[in-house]
């Protein structure tokens, strides 16, 4: 089992990826920006598709049709008058007819119904547009949080493996020391005991390092093989030196909000389209048409030109209800808005305090460090010269382990804490200046 341990670590492909290259990978690779990419395509298609309308329709038909013997009288004026015992003319063998028809009809007027179903078509494709972009911000910053917890778990392996190493060599020379009687066996047992500890809080590090690792390879498509090595480097050395805008100015950044406003403009005008039922319909239609009745009647260039009219006489009671439903959505909308501006308000407000937050306790941590290291070799001096015991050498150590991955992680979390901040202002892939948004 171990050997196998060491040959699966060594099968995995280590890689050094910056953020921003991560950011561009799953941009171009994720299945949520692809489907958001598609559903704009969607959009517009069907916009295209209610532009069409403004254009005439233009209709050709044709018919074949076998007769049976129809027995056909034609009847005159003249004969109507003449004399009633007169025998009937033969009537004509007809057994087809044809028949062709073209049409154009072009729409003048419909109560500006198809001006105003373009105008709702382009908010909701405008909308589309601005929901993929929020897909991408929220895919930016899930690759940013993986990047962030890859770091913590690979600097804690780091850590507990320069503890366990320092531990188990504790234990060699207690062990010695103890044969020899200069210790107590209770003193070995609890510098034991702590390697084991230091061995499990190891193996969960690793744990999570492999779980993070597969998290982030499986949003960017990599091998799964792979293992991304996260470093300082990894990361824009101007990072801090990208301005996050006011508050007003992040109202405007942010794609959903964006997304809610061309869609309160795509419900306004389909309240006019649910109102447009209330006029008549005008149209210019014109066709020509062909027939030819065997043996009978032939009619060539016969084509006509006029106006279409049209009213709903039933839409003066039922369109109402339709008027009111659109007027009911719009005003849906409009609240969604109002709630999602407070939201955006507070998430800038909770981000920016996080990010203070983080920079204040790095500062603290990083003192801490100091303070543990110091205590630790006055402590380990005072155990060398018999003025301390076992467990202040062993709580002196944990101690100093402690410090370092806290400072770890607060160094983590101020990057973490910016780019949260940024993606709340709606700045986040901007700020990497990604060829994806160009």
């Amino acid at each position: 089992m171990f050997l196998s341990g060491i040959f699966s670590a060594q099968a995995q492909q280590k890689t050094n990826l910056s953020l921003k290259d991560a950011i561009e990978i799953a941009l171009s690779k994720s299945d949520e920006v692809g489907l958001a990419a598609t559903k704009t395509a969607t959009r517009n298609y069907e916009l295209s598709s209610v532009k069409n309308n403004q254009y005439p329709d233009v209709k050709l038909s044709g018919q074949y049709l076998r007769l049976t013997n129809a027995d056909i009288k034609l009847k005159s004026s003249g004969e109507s008058s003449s004399d009633p015992n007169a025998e009937p003319a033969a009537s004509p063998k007809v057994n087809q007819m044809m028949l062709g028809q073209a049409s154009v009809t072009m729409p003048i007027f419909s109560g500006f119904k198809l001006k105003n179903s373009i105008k709702a078509s382009e908010s909701e494709y405008k909308a589309e547009l601005a929901n993929a972009h929020y897909t991408k911000e929220k895919t930016a910053m899930r690759v940013v949080e993986y990047y962030a917890e890859l770091y913590k778990a690979q600097k804690s392996v780091e850590l507990y493996k320069e503890s366990l190493k320092s531990g188990q060599q504790r234990v060699t020379d207690f062990t010695a020391m103890e044969k020899n009687g200069i210790i107590a066996r209770n003193d070995l047992l609890k510098a034991q005991l702590q390697v084991s500890k230091f061995q499990l809080s190891l193996d969960d590090a690793e744990k999570n390092v492999r779980l993070i690792n597969y998290y982030l390879i499986t949003l960017l498509k990599l091998d799964p093989e792979t293992l991304i090595v996260v470093s300082p480097e990894s990361i824009s050395n101007d990072l801090f030196s990208f301005k996050v805008q006011s508050e007003a100015e992040a109202l405007q950044n942010r794609k959903d909000l964006e997304a809610l406003t061309h869609l309160e403009n795509a419900s306004k005008a389909e309240i006019k389209v649910a109102q447009s039922g209330y006029y008549p319909a005008l149209s210019l239609t014109g066709g020509y048409v062909a027939l030819d009745l065997q043996n009978v009647v032939r009619v060539e260039n016969a084509m006509n030109v006029g106006l279409g009219l049209s009213y709903n006489l039933s839409s003066i009671f039922k369109n109402g209800k339709e008027v009111k439903v659109a007027k009911s959505r719009a005003e849906e909308v409009f609240h969604q808005q109002a709630i999602l501006k407070d939201n955006i308000k507070v998430q800038i407000m909770q981000a920016k305090e996080g990010y203070d937050l983080s920079v204040k306790q790095d500062n603290v941590y990083t003192e801490a460090v100091a303070q543990a290291d110091e205590n630790y070799r006055i402590v380990k001096d005072k155990y060398d010269n018999g003025l301390s015991d076992t467990n202040d050498l062993l709580e002196a150590d944990v101690e100093d382990v402690s410090a370092k991955i806290n400072q770890a992680y607060a160094k983590a979390n101020v990057v973490l804490k910016y780019y949260e901040w940024l993606e709340a202002s709606g700045q986040l892939t901007q700020s990497f200046n990604l060829t994806q948004n160009k």
